[in-house]
């Protein structure tokens, strides 16, 4: 894992979830790793336990809080992060939300909202590095998800935003693979986070159901997956076997696909009818 030592690694989103996990693994390998957030606490104590899991002392590590949706406090929280630290080999794009529910119960502030912070996020980070970043090349990773491949039941605003992350990162990818950058997207399944646990909050039964046939992972194997997938050439990165599976039945036969999961709404339905 000798790649990773001495990079310098943007990770957005990383005071929690995967994105942590993702910074605490590189800073493992020797990257020198500044994560951004929101939440001043939250990362001060990110950056304690990515400092517990650095290489060598000399390793620079570093927190900024910044709004993700905020166009203008991406664009200087990221200029600065550059004049402090360097400019990054990697930019990890791991800031994102879910508040599952009933496309109708969805209010269009939500949507907006979604949109702003899932997709415009990962979009403002990019535009505010890409110029310094095609100085030496590098790879920028942004996170989708497998509802990013597949549409579920619940997810009508999360799948608008992350289908959306796949289709800018392939048209991205074309436009700087002549810088010498490298453009990659995660897509984990359903991983043990803190905010998966705010989405089984608000989650129909139905997507509960379909949400059975994939494996919860946990963080740490989502990160694992990235950090290998990342020295790799493979546009896609889908951790787990169950997720994989279900991605490429979704792209060679996607009416069992659907015919899958509209059984599994049916059988909710039919019991609910029952009860």
């Amino acid at each position: 894992m000798g790649a990773f030592q001495d990079k310098i690694v943007y990770c957005v989103g990383g005071s929690s979830g995967i994105g942590l996990a993702a910074a605490k693994g590189l800073a493992r390998l020797g990257a020198h790793v500044a994560v951004f957030a929101r939440d001043e606490k939250r990362l001060a104590k990110a950056l304690g336990d990515i400092s517990a899991c650095r290489k060598n002392e000399s390793q620079r590590l570093l927190s900024v809080s910044m709004d993700v949706s905020c166009r203008q406090a991406v664009k200087d929280a990221m200029q600065r992060t550059v004049a402090g630290l360097g400019v990054p080999d990697i930019l990890i794009n791991c800031a994102g939300r879910a508040y599952p529910g009933r496309f109708e119960d969805i209010a269009i502030d939500q949507f907006e909202e979604t949109i702003q912070v899932n997709l415009m996020g990962s979009i403002y980070t990019t535009v505010a590095l890409t110029p310094f970043m095609k100085e030496k090349g590098g790879i920028i990773v942004n996170t989708s998800s497998v509802a990013g491949l597949v549409g579920v039941f619940g997810f009508t605003d999360y799948c608008a935003s992350k289908f959306g992350i796949i289709g800018f990162s392939e048209a991205l990818r074309s436009e700087l693979k002549s810088c010498g950058i490298k453009v990659q997207v995660l897509c984990p399944p359903d991983t043990d986070t803190p905010g998966y646990a705010v989405e089984n909050m608000t989650k129909p039964e139905e997507t509960k159901q379909i949400s059975k046939t994939v494996r919860v992972l946990t963080a740490e194997q989502v990160a694992s997956a990235l950090i290998s997938g990342m020295q790799t050439n493979r546009f896609l990165i889908v951790p787990g076997l169950e997720a994989r599976i279900s991605c490429t039945a979704k792209r060679f036969v996607p009416s069992l696909v659907e015919w899958v999961m509209d059984r599994q709404i049916a059988s909710v339905r039919k019991k609910r009818g029952r009860q």
